[in-house]
């Protein structure tokens, strides 16, 4: 597949107004300490939000960005918390690495299950993605719903049931930044993650988007 055609979608004038935000942020931004392939992780977030502080709340697992990339070429499933990280997703860039999306907080049976119970929508959605099979294995993302990223963390803890890798930056000031601790804390789970209350559903797109890049990129150069 072409690489500008099918991965970026760009005009000539938009990839160079990218290319030269992405040099203003790399000098702004200074030395930083993450390896080159984290860095094009942190500086697409900076670059989605225009916010430096994430150069010191980004977070990796050791082998987070390898694991991402090989679930992406894998075509693991994507879950995600809210509809909106899907949204705002390049179909064509899904379509590339064969990735399903999936999210069910919108569904009728979620929605009933969580009035029913007391529980947050957030929670019962991940307990349905359990019960679909669509956890494990799966890259999760979450951006907007900490209750979905502690769900997630017990589910892990109690089943064993591993997903390939969780993007964990869910924006807030109920649960989210302990949420992102919580991910910090699981065994040979790979995480990125944003601590502290910053994140937000745009964050988790730019995080997906960054991966596939950094995949494609791999291909060209192989």
């Amino acid at each position: 597949m072409s690489h500008d055609n099918d991965m970026r979608q760009m005009t000539a004038l938009g990839r160079n107004i990218e290319n030269e935000s992405f040099k203003i942020i790399d000098r702004e931004a200074g030395d930083h300490s993450y390896s080159s392939k984290e860095w094009e992780i942190v500086r697409r977030v900076i670059h989605a939000t225009a916010d430096f502080e994430f150069k010191s709340l980004m977070e990796f697992s050791p082998m987070a960005v390898t694991d991402g990339i090989a679930a992406l070429e894998a075509s693991s499933s994507i879950l995600v918390d809210v509809k909106m990280i899907e949204a705002g997703l390049n179909q064509s860039r899904l379509d590339h690495f064969g990735c399903s999306v999936h999210h069910y907080i919108s569904d009728e049976d979620v929605i009933e299950k969580a009035k029913a119970k007391n529980s947050t929508r957030a929670v019962e959605s991940m307990q349905k993605a359990l019960e679909k099979g669509v956890f494990q294995n799966s890259i999760i993302a979450v951006g907007n719903a900490p209750t979905a990223l502690l769900e997630a963390v017990r589910i892990i803890r109690e089943t064993h049931i591993k997903p390939a890798l969780i993007i964990g930056v869910p924006v807030g000031f109920v649960s989210a930044p302990e949420s992102k601790e919580a991910v910090c804390e699981l065994k040979d789970v790979p995480y990125i993650v944003s601590r502290g209350r910053k994140g937000g559903s745009a964050i988790a797109v730019s995080i997906l988007h960054a991966l596939m890049k950094l995949s494609v990129e791999g291909e060209s150069n192989a």
